[in-house]
Parts: structure tokens; C-alpha cells; sequence
């Protein structure tokens, strides 16, 4: 029997027809001396190539589906990667936290397109503007608005155009509806509506893309969510540290449903650095085969507090077996 519903407001089990996942040990295959320090987000192409933004000293590596190094760029380019996005069109949508901007660029990263927000000046703190430390974007299917949460000094999505004019905002401090504490990842489903990782309210929101609240779903600290045609993914961060090594706490994703059933999940019950494990699942993404990765900031969670500080796993994959 599959975990209970995560709709607040109830519904029925699953019991057939889930897809299952499995771990895929030694998947990233990077030449030496490169490294990610840690993963922050992860985004797959129209032909399904990896794109890992990282806080390592090459900020964009590309892989394939086998994890074969294919280019690196972006060296000085970025102050704090956060965020990745690919569009239709394979796009990048390239969200800097400490620098307060999304930029889009083309898959190379040779042409920038535009910039949102102005480079290295914030928008006052909690004051609704834009930005103050961004956290990520994505693109509806529907409209082709880009839409980005706003992060970890607002409480605010944002609604552009596809050519970057700003459309309008929604959000505040707080814990009712509509209200944010971290909005910290956002996908927009193929109906248009808008899901936001609301992080540390522990739950997950659903708008419209004028900002008018449809639902709420309960989670374990969401702070990663993706979305294909059939099946929403939440990667879960873990428990505070009074409760770290209590299980089932979080530390794994969850598949739901486009309706907010919980389908099954995966990953093991507590953290740690083994193939199925999780230390800090920042950002997910699926590929046309159902294959999900995970961007881990496994360094700052975990790694950094080690004596002495050392590289600890930071981009998993987990392929669809059914």
C-alpha cells in the first residue's frame, strides 16, 4: 500500500500502477580535476542532456543521459548559482541568488537574451519588489510567462512575459493562503497552474498564473518540485537538527499526481552519502524516459560542518524502472 494522500483535503490510496525508481550508482563521470563543490539545480534538454549549475569553479556542466561529460561553461560568471531552467526552445533560465537577477541565455551560453532585476542591488528586504535573492524560474506551457520565486529576502512570485516585462507579483510573510515563508521552487503544470514550494511552512501552493490560491499540500519541507505530463516531483529536505536521525523525516521525493495524490516516493528513511540516500535535495528535474536527478547542497548541509571540510555527493540519479 502506497503513503496516504497529501492533499489536505483527503482522497484515496494508490495501489496500482506506480511508477517504481532505483538509484544510479557512479552516474556523473566528470574529468578530472573537475568537481561541483555542490549541485544547486539540475534541468534536461529537448535532448535530454544534463545540466547541472553548480558552485564549483565551472558553474554549467553539461552530461548526457549517461552522465558522459560533454562542455563546461560559465567560469566568473555568477556570484551564488541557485537555480536552472531549460524552455522549449532549450533556453537557460539562470537564477543568481547574492547577484538578485535572472538571466536568460541560449544553451551555450554564448548570447545572453535578457536580464531580470539589476545586477548586485537587492529590491528592499521583504518589501515585494524585484529581487532579493531569487531562488528559481520556470516557464508556462500554456502562456509562455516566466514565472520566479522570490526567495530568501521576499515572499513574492513574480509574473513576466516571455520577453521579460513584469506582468505582476503576489505573495507576503506569513502562513495563510497566498502567504509565503520561502518560496523557494516553482513548476507550472500543463493546465497552468502554478505550484511553489512554500519551504518553510512545510507545504506546497497551488495559483493560478494570476495568483489566485487553488490549493495546498502538505510536505516535509519542499525545496525542490518538477513536473512532466503525468506526475509532479518533490525533492524534500530533512529535519531540524533537534530531530536529525529520526526517520522517515523528509530527505527523499515524492511523486504526486497533477491533483496532489501522493503516487509513491523514494529514497532511503534516513540521510546520508549511499546511492539511496539524500543529504539535501535542492533542486530536481526528469528527463522524456521518466529518469529523475537531483541537485544536492550537500556541501553547505553537510560536507562544510565535516573536520576537515571535504566534496560529499551533491547530483543523484534515479532511473524509471516501471
Amino acid at each position: 500500500m502506497t503513503p496516504a494522500a497529501r492533499k489536505t483535503t483527503g482522497g484515496a490510496r494508490r495501489t496500482s500502477g506506480k511508477p517504481g525508481y532505483e538509484p544510479v550508482p557512479f552516474w556523473a563521470k566528470l574529468p578530472h580535476p573537475m568537481f561541483f563543490k555542490e549541485a544547486t539545480s539540475v534541468a534536461v534538454d529537448s535532448k535530454d542532456r544534463v545540466y547541472v549549475f553548480n558552485r564549483g569553479a565551472n558553474p554549467v556542466i553539461v552530461l548526457d543521459r549517461e552522465g558522459n561529460f560533454l562542455e563546461t561553461w560559465g567560469a566568473g560568471r555568477f556570484n551564488r548559482p541557485h537555480g536552472i531552467y531549460i524552455d522549449a526552445k532549450d533556453d537557460l533560465f539562470l537564477t543568481d541568488d547574492l547577484d538578485h537577477t535572472v538571466r536568460k541565455v541560449s544553451r551555450d551560453g554564448t548570447r545572453t537574451h535578457f536580464v531580470l532585476g539589476t545586477s548586485g542591488k537587492p529590491a528592499q528586504w521583504q518589501g515585494g519588489g524585484i529581487f532579493n535573492r531569487p531562488t528559481h524560474t520556470a516557464v508556462s506551457p500554456v502562456t509562455g510567462d516566466i514565472f520566479i520565486s522570490d526567495g530568501y529576502g521576499n515572499s513574492r512570485v513574480h509574473r513576466f512575459t516571455a520577453q521579460g516585462r513584469h506582468v505582476k507579483s503576489w505573495g507576503e510573510p506569513g502562513d495563510l493562503p497566498g502567504h509565503f515563508s520561502l518560496p523557494h521552487n516553482l513548476t507550472v503544470l500543463p493546465d497552468g497552474r502554478v505550484v511553489v514550494c512554500d519551504r518553510e511552512n512545510f507545504r506546497v501552493q497551488v495559483f493560478n498564473e494570476d495568483g489566485r490560491f487553488v490549493d495546498q499540500w502538505h510536505m516535509h519541507r519542499p525545496m525542490s518540485i518538477t513536473s512532466d505530463s503525468a506526475f509532479i516531483y518533490v525533492g524534500e529536505g530533512g529535519a531540524p537538527p533537534v530531530q536529525q536521525g529520526v526517520p522517515n523525516l523528509g530527505q527523499r521525493v515524492v511523486v504526486l499526481d497533477h491533483s496532489g495524490q501522493e503516487v509513491t516516493r523514494f529514497g532511503n528513511k534516513v540521510a546520508g552519502e549511499g546511492f539511496d540516500q539524500f543529504l539535501a535535495p535542492h533542486g530536481i528535474a526528469v528527463d522524456s524516459h521518466g529518469d529523475v536527478y537531483v541537485a544536492e547542497v550537500s556541501f553547505t548541509a553537510y560536507g562544510s560542518t565535516l573536520t576537515p571540510p571535504r566534496e560529499v555527493p551533491s547530483l543523484r540519479k534515479w532511473r524509471r524502472v516501471r
